[in-house]
């Protein structure tokens, strides 16, 4: 049974100024499913992930999260869909650091309303799953870069969204936190039937996702696996 495409990307064009970062890309997700975009520094990944995740506006072609073009969307709607459908993780976890652990992996269910005690309690299970219930009280700057990665983690999948946007997350890492962040990371968003957009430069990290592209001067090729 084939899964239902959540998001899609069909002949994007992103440009800044007469500079072309994004050519003609296709791309599509389904519910579950983990891409990776590699390339180098300024090959258009980045840019590639924030015009998906709706943030950057394209020029030309069409991005669809749930078959609704985001180009027809206003900025309030596009700003629902992000706060409420869509994760992300940054690969310095962006934290904030007046908040503590569980306040920070809680935050996407209190933008939406739901009541800090409940925001709490979901946080909590999350952060249990993820080794981090002795730290729950603690503030950013208390725990280590790795811990800090897992509680980004936590936030992009408290309030189980539909995509997780995820720019180099393990890039500010050493190996060993690296591999462990990435393998807790991507089996929670498999538990969840998130869809990941991993951007990365390693390939280690790359090898874990089910379908592979990269990027060159902004251009989007489809890896071919060998079947052995």
């Amino acid at each position: 049974m084939n899964t239902p495409v959540v998001l899609s990307a069909k002949g994007v064009d992103l440009f800044y100024g007469e500079t072309p970062a994004v050519r003609n890309a296709e791309i599509s997700l389904s519910r579950g499913e983990i891409v990776a975009i590699t390339g180098q520094s300024g090959s258009g990944k980045s840019s590639l992930l924030y015009c998906l995740a709706g943030v950057l506006p394209v020029a030309r072609g069409e991005i669809c999260f749930e078959g609704r073009p985001l180009g027809a969307l206003d900025d309030e709607e596009l700003s629902a869909i992000r706060r409420e459908r869509f994760g992300f993780v940054f690969q310095y976890g962006e934290l904030l650091p007046e908040l503590t652990v569980e306040e920070n992996a809680a935050l996407p269910l209190r933008l939406v309303g739901q009541r800090k005690s409940e925001a709490l309690a979901a946080a909590g299970e999350v952060l249990d799953r993820l080794g981090l219930a002795d730290l729950r009280q603690r503030r950013p700057s208390q725990v280590s870069g790795g811990q800090c990665q897992r509680v980004a983690v936590a936030r992009s999948l408290v309030h189980r969204p539909a995509v997780v946007f995820a720019d180099e997350p393990t890039g500010s890492l050493d190996s060993n936190n690296a591999t462990a962040v990435l393998e807790e990371f991507l089996c929670l968003a498999r538990s969840q039937g998130a869809a990941v957009v991993l951007v990365t430069h390693d390939v280690q990290v790359a090898s874990r996702a089910d379908h592979r592209y990269t990027m060159c001067d902004g251009v989007l090729t489809a890896e071919v696996r060998e079947v052995s």
